[in-house]
């Protein structure tokens, strides 16, 4: 359910606009706040537009847009209509040759954002770019990585990719890179995916069937067989905290990230590949409640009988993490 767009700008032409910032919105209204502040730092009416859309949040997240930023393109919705479906919203609105996926939970710095811009503009064979990341305490986010395959999959539910040897283990997330030089990656984070509004109409938005997690695994997945290249590139930093939304959704997190992994591999790849993705995923969380359950039981802390809890009922709700289960 949609409900009629704010859009308060005033003396700007389409032709104009050659990057527009679309930052999905879910209960995050100091977040927010600081995100549009941040990018507002930098603001150029000639050059952007900032559209947020709002994904039916009972806070006062809408009234601080129509407030404090008046130049925002409001959009806000009735209820959750999910990531995907929102940016895809922001998509329809967007007049920029480039868009932004940002999350409302970052900070930019400096002139990245024209940095990205000019980046991608001198280099038509590249879809998309991400920048550095940076986490609250300053430390690099291990944002861009390869495609979660099976292997990869394994190593990462495994703990194999924290090794610091063999070099190998560390390569979905691409552990041994320090992210300050250019690199060809296969996925790019959402937290800050600049694209370019052709490929959009190219290769098509967002797949709606991922809610919250795996869109933009999708996305380039698509992006990359459809012949582009997706790039990091070290044009500046922004900083991610993570958890705005994410917060909310308590174990229902884990039951939304693994079904989008198996809803990834079920699309792209085979049924065997999915049942594959599940049975890796369904032994991790089983794995983890073994674990909690028992060092709950030894050391009787609170946070170990928080963390037992919330995996005995990501298995309680296994069955969900199957694609065909309506979430």
């Amino acid at each position: 359910m949609v409900i009629e767009m704010k859009d308060n700008r005033t003396g700007i032409n389409d032709e104009d606009v050659v990057l527009s910032i679309i930052i999905v919105n879910w209960n995050t209204e100091e977040l927010l706040r600081n995100c549009l502040a941040s990018v507002f730092a930098e603001y150029d009416p000639s050059f952007m537009e900032v559209i947020v859309v709002d994904n039916g949040s009972d806070d006062n997240s809408c009234d601080i847009v129509m407030k404090d930023f008046p130049n925002v393109i409001l959009q806000p919705n009735i209820q959750n209509v999910g990531f995907a479906a929102a940016n895809n919203q922001g998509f329809e609105i967007a007049k920029g040759r480039f868009v932004l996926l940002l999350n409302s939970d970052t900070l930019v710095h400096g002139n990245v954002l024209k940095k990205s811009v000019e980046w991608l503009d001198a280099r038509p064979d590249v879809a998309a770019m991400g920048c550095k990341v940076l986490n609250a305490d300053g430390t690099t986010q291990l944002t861009c990585s390869q495609y979660p395959s099976i292997l990869n999959l394994i190593l990462l539910t495994s703990g194999l990719w924290k090794a610091p040897w063999p070099r190998f283990f560390g390569k979905f997330q691409l552990r041994h890179w320090n992210r300050d030089c250019e690199k060809d990656v296969e996925v790019i984070s959402g937290c800050y995916l600049l694209v370019r509004k052709e490929v959009i109409g190219s290769v098509g938005p967002l797949d709606e069937a991922f809610f919250f997690y795996g869109e933009e695994t999708d996305w380039c997945r698509r992006i990359r067989d459809a012949g582009w290249r997706l790039v990091f590139a070290p044009v500046g930093k922004i900083t991610h905290f993570g958890g705005g939304t994410v917060k909310k959704l308590h174990y229902r997190r884990d039951i939304m990230l693994s079904e989008a992994v198996v809803r990834l591999h079920k699309k792209h790849g085979n049924l065997l590949g999915a049942y594959a993705a599940y049975l890796i995923l369904l032994a991790f969380n089983s794995s983890r409640a073994l674990y909690w359950t028992i060092s709950s039981t030894i050391k009787s802390h609170e946070h170990s009988k928080d963390r037992a809890l919330h995996f005995r009922k990501v298995l309680r709700h296994s069955n969900e993490i199957w694609p065909e289960t309506k979430l």
